[in-house]
């Protein structure tokens, strides 16, 4: 007898940390809830990683998944962009690992080619492919359609070699 696992996507941003939740039941995933967290701009780093912190916990509480997913941060050219970033990557890991969740983290290359066939999709693609993979999905921003992607990667990857390695490597 199979269960429904609940699984919670996080793209981390510290502007906007988008998160999307599905049900995942074999091979079929059905959309829950996707949306995303803001910080205000005007606030002090430390400000705003707590209220990424407060709103990822308030939807983790609100929507109890399972597991979770987050994408892997990538290098840029901007180094204190970069790390800006890990810090809102590290609230983003924080939160559902302190609600005992299992976290897995997945390479947004690994997330484009897992939903569009190709590691270097453009936003717009992942946000087509989203809707055609799951038609009742609804959201307004890129944040929660690639939380969304990140989530369907999981529910794909989870069962396999790839996602106990992603679940290792987490841990």
């Amino acid at each position: 007898m199979t269960t429904v696992t609940r699984i919670i996507g996080i793209d981390p941003g510290l502007r906007r940390t988008g998160w999307g939740v599905i049900d995942s039941l074999g091979n079929s995933v059905r959309f829950v809830a996707s949306g995303s967290v803001t910080s205000d701009g005007d606030m002090d780093l430390a400000s705003r990683l707590v209220q990424i912190h407060d709103g990822l916990d308030a939807v983790l509480h609100q929507y109890q998944p399972d597991e979770a997913a987050i994408e892997q941060t990538f290098v840029n050219k901007d180094a204190g962009a970069t790390l800006k970033l890990g810090q809102a990557r590290g609230v983003a890991l924080l939160a559902p690992a302190r609600r005992g969740l299992p976290v897995a983290e997945y390479a947004p290359n690994a997330v484009k080619k897992a939903i569009v066939g190709a590691g270097h999709a453009e936003k717009g693609q992942i946000r087509v492919m989203v809707k055609v993979l799951m038609p009742k999905a609804t959201f307004e921003s890129d944040d929660a359609a690639d939380a969304l992607a990140i989530a369907l990667t999981h529910a794909h990857h989870r069962g396999s070699v790839v996602g106990r390695l992603a679940k290792l490597a987490a841990g």
